[in-house]
């Protein structure tokens, strides 16, 4: 983790996740809001990147065709085995109601 990265996790009262892939490297996110679909949580969560830090996209060319674009997740909320919220990968049936449903939430905000 960087020391912007923990700058901002100290200055932050967020609720901060920690995702970790499948090499082991971790990526730190901002829980933006919680949206509730039926009887289940997600939450959509925006990375925290030390903006001095190079970010490669996936085709890795480094060119900055993608330096706009924000880091977002949409992740399911459990309750795993010790009795703490877990964020895990929600099915694409599951995605696309939660899309569904920010749209609406914005939709309704647009309208207000």
């Amino acid at each position: 983790m960087s020391d912007k990265e923990k700058e901002i996790l100290e200055e932050d009262e967020d609720v901060i996740v920690e995702m970790t892939d499948e090499a082991g490297n971790s990526y730190y996110y901002r829980e933006e809001m919680i949206i509730p679909v039926g009887n289940d949580k997600f939450a959509l969560l925006i990375g925290i990147h030390d903006e001095e830090e190079e970010h490669t996209h996936s085709c890795g060319c480094d060119c900055g065709c993608d330096e706009h674009d924000e880091d977002v997740l949409i992740a399911k909320i459990v309750t795993g085995e010790n009795g703490e919220e877990e964020y895990v990968e929600p099915t694409d049936e599951e995605f696309d109601a939660v899309q569904r449903a920010y749209d609406e939430i914005m939709d309704e905000e647009e309208e207000d």
